[in-house]
């Protein structure tokens, strides 16, 4: 177990680090030192071909990285830091969408880009990353439907203005409309759902647009008269 004097040390390196970068690129020795246990837990991911424990693996590293990240949040002044950005994808990949969207505010306020092999944005990849999550676990039992669609709302308000293919932005307002009829609201469900049908006539939701309609249906007919 690391202790609390390590984890203070390694907090305030990444924040000193973070605030003696600027604006440039991130560099220096706490740096190089995340970077280096990266590599080798890349190492060990790209060995790895189930995608269940790849997503167990990221859950059992990323506490390695949590004094970093909060110390680079605390003082960072936006400087391009790909460590920062592979923790904000692995987050999301195991399941931690809160954790990803703390450093996704960050990430689109001061514009970081992703590692070089990824061709999407960073406002898309969040966008479309975080509604494949939320779709994959909505129907879990133990799932929080609110907490989920909080989540939602906060990817749609920080990527509302990015550049995004229809697909991807199609995606985001699908997750929502579900996330949406789950907490039982369903005439902000239909609407989300429409745009994700205005977006992407092939996105899958036009059943469940019916459904949503007649239920309005209903609900409307069982509304006492004015």
């Amino acid at each position: 177990m690391v202790s609390s004097i390590r984890k203070h040390f390694e907090r305030v390196t990444a924040a000193k680090a973070a605030a003696d970068a600027g604006e440039a690129p991130m560099q220096g020795e706490a740096y190089e030192l995340m970077q280096a246990a990266l590599f080798e837990d890349y190492r060990r991911l790209k060995a790895t071909q189930s995608m269940e424990r790849k997503a167990e693996i990221k859950r059992e590293i990323l506490p390695n990285y949590a004094e970093y990240v909060a110390g680079v949040l605390e003082a960072g002044q936006g400087a391009q830091d790909d460590v920062l950005m592979r923790i904000m994808l692995w987050r999301i990949d195991a399941g931690d969408i809160g954790g990803a969207v703390v450093i996704a505010r960050y990430a689109i306020k001061h514009g970081l880009t992703p590692p070089d092999q990824f061709e999407r944005g960073t406002a898309a990849i969040l966008a479309e990353e975080v509604a494949e999550q939320v779709l994959k676990h909505l129907d879990d039992e133990d799932a929080d439907s609110l907490v989920l669609l909080a989540h939602l709302l906060e990817v749609e308000r920080l990527t509302s203005s990015a550049d995004m293919h229809d697909q991807i932005r199609a995606k985001l307002h699908k997750a929502l409309g579900y996330a949406l009829r789950a907490a039982h609201q369903p005439q902000e469900a239909h609407a989300s759902l429409t745009r994700a049908l205005e977006l992407n006539e092939r996105i899958g939701v036009k059943k469940d647009l019916e459904r949503l309609e007649r239920e309005l249906k209903q609900n409307a007919a069982a509304q006492p008269p004015g």
